[in-house]
C-alpha cells in the first residue's frame, strides 16, 4: 500500500464502520454478532473489533448493548411491560445478562429503575426524560485493558 492509498482506505474502514453503527443502531432487537457484521462489511471479525473501537471508543457488542439498554430504559419508564417482556423487546435472549448489563450501565438493577424514574420524572416531558436518564458507560468498571507484556 503507498502513502498515497493509505488515507484513501482509512476514508472507506471508516465508512463501512458507520455502516456497522447504523445497522446497529437500527437493527438492535435483532440478534446480531460480530462475525455477521464483519462479513456484511467485508472485514474480519478482529479487525471490525479494533477498528470499531478505535473510532467509537468501545466495542461493537458494548456499543449494541448500550442501544439495548437504552430502548429498554425507555420501555420501562412507559410502565406496561414486565422486565422480562422488555428484555426480549430489546433483543436479548438472557434475563441474566440483559439485568448485569442494565445495571452496569444505568447503576441499578431494572426493576428498581422503573420505581425511582416513575417518581423522578413524573411531569417532564419525555424529551427531557429522555436526555437525563440516558446511559454512561463506566468505562472504569466494565472494560478492562488488556496487558501487553507478561508478568
Amino acid at each position: 500500500m503507498t502513502s498515497r492509498s493509505a488515507p484513501a482506505q482509512h476514508l472507506r474502514d471508516l465508512a463501512r464502520l458507520r455502516r456497522v453503527r447504523d445497522r446497529i443502531d437500527r437493527e438492535y432487537a435483532r440478534p446480531l454478532n460480530v462475525e455477521a457484521l464483519a462479513r456484511d462489511v467485508n472485514m474480519s471479525a478482529g479487525h471490525l473489533s479494533r477498528q470499531f473501537r478505535l473510532a467509537y471508543g468501545e466495542s461493537p457488542y458494548a456499543y449494541l448493548m448500550t442501544r439495548r439498554v437504552e430502548r429498554a430504559m425507555a420501555l420501562l419508564r412507559r410502565g406496561d411491560l414486565s422486565v422480562t417482556e422488555v428484555c426480549f423487546a430489546v433483543g436479548c435472549t438472557s434475563l441474566g445478562t440483559f439485568s448485569t448489563r442494565f445495571t452496569e450501565l444505568v447503576g441499578v438493577p431494572p426493576s428498581a429503575y422503573r420505581r425511582q424514574v416513575t417518581r423522578a420524572t413524573a411531569g417532564l416531558p419525555s424529551c427531557v426524560t429522555k436526555q437525563v436518564t440516558r446511559p454512561v458507560r463506566n468505562r472504569s468498571g466494565i472494560e478492562k485493558p488488556r496487558s501487553r507484556g507478561r508478568y
